[in-house]
């Protein structure tokens, strides 16, 4: 990634295109010499997997984006079509303000953070890193407040830190003045003989279907009256909603923080009027690349916060979790992606040190995983990223509210 200070023009983004195509038309063959890749007479490190040739990939589109260049391509699912385009702009806007964060810190490649962590320069990085969040829930806080939203939506993928930025919310709307309550949509399941199946007969607790949406609108419209509610518990033991144990009654004064992966689907609070929700989008979109040809991809950041997280507090492996993710993924695509243009608002859960301290976390458990394993070639080509990055050994002066601390414990919230 080279960054210049003047837009790029639409002739430039036409004469790569041009060029692009003019190399996949020829279908040059990679080669390997050692660590570097060559294409003809050029040479260059990529720490990923290299396609065969230039002929490999076919479908593409690029486009002029702001200053910039957008690289589109077609999903695994459908892998000869280019989606529909859509305009991202609070994704920009997220993508766009952590690349400030890293100029005000300093760190844009992992040559940047090395050197902070070896000269001991880190801990101040993570308390601007820290600031920098708290700045950002703040904000959202009072718009909040001078919106006067009742209902507060919050989704985002897997291991984004979601219930830590739910409670750091909730106690900046306190110091707002207001009396949040807050509550997930896991009490709003369908009786257990009603949940739906997915497609290998198995209960499906992932899809909007499994939840009593119903009862969910009426529940929160009620509450938004100032109605005394009597507010579900469901057992998980025996499948079904108990009912007598949660009565509840707000006032104007107290918003509702919802947190669940449907929060931004419109189907889940369809029957609340609009103006009574603000939706925000949670997601670590991490900026930080190995180099300037080398990006690490935001799914690594994620996977890499359940792996420590799944064996620090659920006692699973990295096996396991490599495993799964495949499936959490896919539950992603269907059930939280498509709804993130629906958000009023992004939150960048990201640090730019996180990698540095997830490491020593995530480095044995990936090492325990045998070459004989399916989970083998995944677990090595993290380790190759992790490989990077020196590790941050005493991460005590995390603070106890972070949201990394809800992956490698210490959490005041979780």
């Amino acid at each position: 990634m080279i960054r210049r200070e003047t837009p790029v023009t639409q002739a430039e983004v036409d004469g790569i295109e041009k060029r692009m195509r003019e190399l996949i038309a020829a279908d040059i063959p990679f080669g390997k010499e050692g660590r570097l890749y060559t294409l003809e007479e050029h040479k260059e490190f990529f720490c990923g997997r290299m396609v065969p040739s230039t002929g490999y990939i076919k479908f593409f589109e690029l486009r002029k984006y702001r200053r910039g260049v957008l690289l589109r391509f077609p999903h695994p699912k459908n892998p000869n079509v280019i989606p529909e385009y859509v305009d991202e702009v609070k994704l920009y806007g997220a993508f766009g303000e952590v690349t400030n964060w890293g100029k005000l810190m300093e760190v844009s490649y992992a040559k940047d953070l090395n050197a902070k962590v070896r000269n001991g320069q880190y801990k101040e990085l993570i308390q601007l890193s820290e600031a920098l969040h708290e700045k950002k829930v703040a904000e959202l806080a009072d718009i909040i407040k001078r919106e006067k939203k009742r209902i507060i939506l919050i989704a985002g993928p897997s291991s984004s830190g979601k219930t830590t930025f739910a409670k750091r919310l909730l106690i900046q709307l306190k110091v707002n003045g207001l009396k949040p309550i807050y509550m997930g949509t896991d009490d709003y399941f369908v009786e257990r003989e009603d949940t739906p199946l997915d497609e290998n007969g198995e209960p499906n607790f992932e899809d909007l279907e499994a939840i009593d949406i119903q009862l969910f609108n009426a529940n929160m419209n009620a509450l938004l009256a100032g109605q005394e509610v009597d507010l579900p518990s469901f057992d998980f033991m025996d499948g079904h909603k108990k009912f007598g144990n949660r009565l509840m009654k707000i006032t104007s004064k107290q918003p509702i923080i919802i947190e669940g992966i449907h929060a931004l689907n419109k189907d889940l609070t369809a029957l609340i009027p609009d103006a009574e929700k603000f939706k925000i989008y949670i997601s670590p979109l991490t900026q930080l690349n190995i180099d300037e040809h080398n990006r690490i991809p935001v799914t690594d950041a994620r996977m890499l916060r359940r792996m420590v997280r799944d064996y620090n507090f659920r006692g699973h492996s990295a096996k396991s979790t490599i495993n799964a993710w495949p499936k959490v993924r896919a539950g992603e695509d269907k059930n939280i992606f498509p709804f993130s243009n629906e958000a009023d608002a992004f939150f960048n859960s990201v640090h730019l040190y996180e990698i540095s301290v997830l490491k020593k976390y995530a480095e044995p458990l990936l090492k325990e995983i045998k070459k004989e394993e399916p989970e083998y070639s995944e677990a090595k080509r993290i380790l190759k990223l992790l490989g990077f990055f020196d590790a941050i050994e005493d991460d005590s002066i995390i603070a106890n509210n972070s949201i990394l601390r809800e992956f490698i414990g210490g959490s005041i919230l979780v």
